[in-house]
């Protein structure tokens, strides 16, 4: 039986994914041949689909905050949540398969491709209407206290743009997801115990 050949699609998106997994193997020091062999194609069949390093980055931003987006909509439609449980995954919401991704290395591409590190903080500052609505919603049946919102967000996306922008990440030996999990508990719990 003949082999099928992939669409450009469905190679953009084997590209994306071994580009996932070897940066979170390298970091930054991997090279377009390395996705190229990861993929099991050809260098010059790379330069096809991104003209450089930078333009991969770029794209691979967007599609890991498109897959948030879409693990964020699985939490919302989740009828079996709560408001709270809801509020709680979706601010740190990661797909299955970008658990063990190595945010920590995320803060050196600011050094190195300041226009995708540029594009993570945009991405970290826009879509949050869905959570936005859920607090709103928590806000309404009682079960979070009334807030002002604006903070809520300020501080979230400063702690998240913290774990890019330093190495704090990897100074203390934390995964994104444990860090990202802390700062939630201490944002829904506070850090009184009672």
């Amino acid at each position: 039986m003949p082999k099928l050949q992939k669409s450009f699609t469905e190679v953009k998106t084997d590209i994306m994914e071994a580009t996932i997994a070897v940066f979170n193997e390298k970091g930054l020091k991997f090279t377009m041949d390395d996705i190229a062999k990861a993929c099991h194609i050809s260098k010059k069949t790379m330069y096809v689909y991104f003209e450089d390093k930078e333009t991969l980055f770029l794209q691979m931003v967007d599609y890991i905050f498109d897959q948030i987006k879409d693990a964020e909509s699985a939490v919302l439609s989740d009828d079996s949540l709560s408001t709270v449980e809801k509020i709680k995954k979706i601010l740190c919401v990661l797909p299955e398969g970008y658990q063990e991704i190595d945010f920590t290395q995320l803060y050196s591409l600011r050094e190195k491709y300041n226009s995708s590190y540029k594009q993570v903080e945009e991405r970290l500052e826009t879509g949050w209407e869905n959570t936005i609505a859920l607090i709103e919603k928590g806000m309404e049946e009682g079960v979070i206290r009334k807030v002002n919102i604006s903070i809520v967000k300020m501080m979230l996306e400063a702690s998240l743009e913290q774990f890019f922008q330093r190495d704090i990440l990897v100074r203390n030996k934390l995964s994104y997801k444990d860090a990202t999990n802390e700062v939630v508990n201490i944002l829904m719990e506070g850090i009184i115990s009672k």
